[in-house]
Parts: structure tokens; sequence; C-alpha cells
């Protein structure tokens, strides 16, 4: 019998929880998958998979739903007979594995079932029986109740959702880069075979895919705009913030009422004013345009820097310190963290930009930044061709990103804590 009271845990949801894995338990016996001739009850099916010939690799995943499946079971049982903390908390993680598989398993099943001949074609939720989406959903369902038994916020199973939702199109361009079959589209998600001949293609045949200069277009562009942007930024904001002079709420009324327009409303007559200054389908013009607008996002540096306390500046000044002293010697260390943002955000625009610098570079090839270079790749008549060396190229472009900003977080973190401080 279940104790009225146990300290740590809401024995309220106990007994929902109990029966919902037992639910999930009985599951195992309805039909998962509409065959083709006929439903397929799951244990049947199971076994047709392990005694296949030509077995799925994702097959083991069928043997860790049932097993956890049955394990659950058996801890609701035991945690009804006697109910702890810990035995709890071990159900609810069992629990979050099972429920993880019957996820996957929507997605693995069709490679699982094709191996098996169960059934062939198609995506394999259509063809999910009713014990599968009984099985699906009491395992949500479950483990809610679980987690409410063992005092533990559920807000935790939206928050994995979501990030499963986030990161499942970066896992399918990872695993499509390493994909040793060709082609645009396979009906299955783990690659039947692995290989790093997508990354040596891009870097060995320049003639036909000249990625290696794309990357270093795209290198040179991103670092001058994120150096000269930053620089603009944070000068105006600082002059913004810190003095004071006739008109300078209008030229900040000014600045925002233009920001306010879309940038895209103005490409044509900077592209004809580039071509008639002969700098089109160059690298220059596009740092010169993203320079020329890099004010206009003073916005966020003066904010934070209205934070710091004038009387850092004024005590400065006593002693002597010039402007550009306190600019540079006061100002900037205190915005280390608004620095870290900025320029985050300037070379990470840089880097993606791809609207405007596909409409000024226009058809010549040897300028392309990546972002232009990997969109040719997944052309119509190109992308039968070229679609595993264009996830190859993706995921080479977002190197730099990452190793962005594992080296600024740390800055990131000790501004907030200097900023606090001050």
């Amino acid at each position: 019998m279940i104790k009225k009271m146990v300290i740590g845990l809401n024995l309220d949801h106990m007994i929902k929880a109990v029966v919902g894995s037992i639910i999930g338990l009985l599951a195992l016996v309805l039909p998962y998958i509409s065959a083709e001739n006929g439903r397929t009850i799951f244990f049947s099916a199971t076994e047709k998979v392990l005694s296949a010939d030509e077995r799925s690799k994702a097959a083991f995943l069928l043997v860790l739903f049932v097993a956890c499946s049955i394990v659950s079971a058996l801890f609701a049982i035991i945690c009804c007979l006697k109910t702890t903390v810990t035995m709890v908390r071990i159900w609810c993680c069992v629990e979050a594995i099972k429920t993880a598989l019957v996820t996957i398993l929507m997605f693995a099943s069709k490679s699982i079932v094709d191996k098996a001949g169960l059934v062939s074609g198609g995506f394999m939720v259509k063809d999910m029986g009713i014990g599968y989406w009984i099985a699906f959903l009491v395992s949500y369902v479950t483990l809610v109740y679980a987690m409410k038994t063992a005092k533990i916020n559920t807000g935790y199973i939206v928050l994995t959702i979501l990030g499963v939702i986030w990161l499942f199109p970066i896992l399918w361009i990872v695993l499509t880069a390493f994909r040793e079959e060709g082609g645009y589209y396979v009906g299955y998600f783990i690659p039947k075979g692995f290989t790093f001949s997508n990354f040596t293609k891009l870097f060995t045949n320049q003639n036909v895919l000249p990625f290696g200069r794309w990357w270093l277009n795209t290198f040179i562009v991103a670092v001058s705009e994120c150096l000269i942007n930053t620089v603009i930024v944070l000068g105006t904001a600082y002059v913004l913030s810190r003095t004071r002079f006739g008109g300078r709420v209008t030229f900040m009324k000014i600045l925002m009422i233009i920001g306010m327009f879309p940038g895209f409303m103005t490409m044509i007559a900077i592209y004809n004013i580039l071509k008639g200054l002969g700098i089109n389908q160059s690298l220059a013009a596009l740092v010169i345009v993203s320079a020329a607008g890099a004010a206009m996002g003073y916005h966020v540096v003066k904010g934070f820097m209205d934070t710091i306390p004038k009387a850092v500046d004024e005590a400065a000044i006593i002693d002597g310190a010039s402007r550009l002293q306190i600019f540079t010697k006061i100002t900037i260390p205190l915005s280390k963290s608004i620095i870290v943002y900025t320029v985050l955000t300037a070379f990470l625009g840089a880097w993606s930009e791809f609207i405007f610098a596909s409409m000024l570079l226009g058809d010549k090839q040897s300028s392309y930044v990546v972002a232009i270079g990997l969109n040719w790749m997944t052309d119509f008549r190109r992308i039968e061709t070229y679609y595993t060396q264009f996830a190859a190229g993706a995921v080479i472009v977002a190197v730099p990103i990452v190793i962005l900003f594992i080296w600024l977080q740390k800055f990131y973190v000790e501004g907030l804590s200097g900023a606090v401080k001050g």
C-alpha cells in the first residue's frame, strides 16, 4: 500500500503515474504498425525485426524501449509497495528514457521495419498503429505525474522538447555532412555509411567549387566589419551617453526614425551608387556599406553606458584625464559585456550576410561569401550533386561562430560582474 505521507514526495499523483506506466506496458500487445498484410502486434513485429537477415542499425531502440517499458512497470509496482524518494526518482529516470525512446522510434521506425520487410515506402508516422500512439501519449502523461510525485518541475519536459526541436535540424545537417550516400532527400535519419569525403571535396575541387576562396572572403569581410562597426558603435554610444551638446536629442531621433525603415528599401539605390563608383562586385563594398550604417545600432550600447555612474567620469576629469582617456581606460573596461555583445552581433551579421551580398556580388563567383556559395550549391540544377557537400560547408561555417562565442564568453561574464560592482 502507498503511504499517506513521505517526506520529499507528493503522493497525490502516485496512482495516476502507476496506472499510466502499466497502460504503457499493456500497449505493447496492441497493433503498432499498419502493415500491408494487416495490423501487426508489437511483439511479433519486434521478433521479425530481430530475426531479419539484414537488421537495421536502429533495431536496438526496440529492445531498449521494451526493456524500459517492463522496468518502468516494475518500478511502479515496487514504489506502491515501498515508497521512497530514491525509488521514485529512479522510476522518473526510467520513464524519461522510455519517453525519449518512443519519440525517437517515430523517426527511426521506417528504417527498422523496412529491413524486416513489414512496410515499404512512405514515412512511418502514417503507418503507426493505435498501440504506438497510446504508448506515445501515455508515456508523456506518466512522466508528468511521476515528476509531480517526486516534486520535480515538469517544465523540464517542455524545455527538453524545445531543445530537441531546436537541435534536430542541426543534428540532421551534421549527419548529412558525414553521409556517404549522395542525393538530396533520403527516407531515413541515420546515414547508412559515414565519410569525411564531403569535407575534403569542398577544398580539393576548387575549379568547380572554390569553397576555400568563399570561406576566406567571408572571414575577411566579417573581421573587417566586426572591428570597424564595433569601434563606430562604441564611439557613437559614448558620445551620446556621456556628453551633452546642441541637437543631441534631435540627432538621436533622426537615427531612430531612419533605423525604422527596412534596409532593403535602399538596396537598389546603394547598388547604383557603388556601381557608379566602380566598386560593385567587390568585398570592399560590403565593408563600406556596413560601416556606413553601423552608427544606427548604438541604442543598446548607449543604454548600457547610461548605467555607468557619471561620478566616475567627473572624478577622472578632476584628476586631469581627457575624454579619450576616460573612454579608453574607464568606460571600455567597465563595458566588457556589451562590447562582447557588439562584437558577436557584428561578426555574426557579416558572417551570415546573404541578401545584399547576393545582389551586390552578382555572378562574380570569385568574390562570393559562403552564404551565397552555399545557396549556389542548393540550386535545383545542382542540389542532387552537392547537397552533402552543402551540409559539410554549413558545419564548417558554424565553427568560427562557436569558437568566437566560447572565447568571448568569459569576458562577457567578467564584464557583467564588473558592471554590478560599479
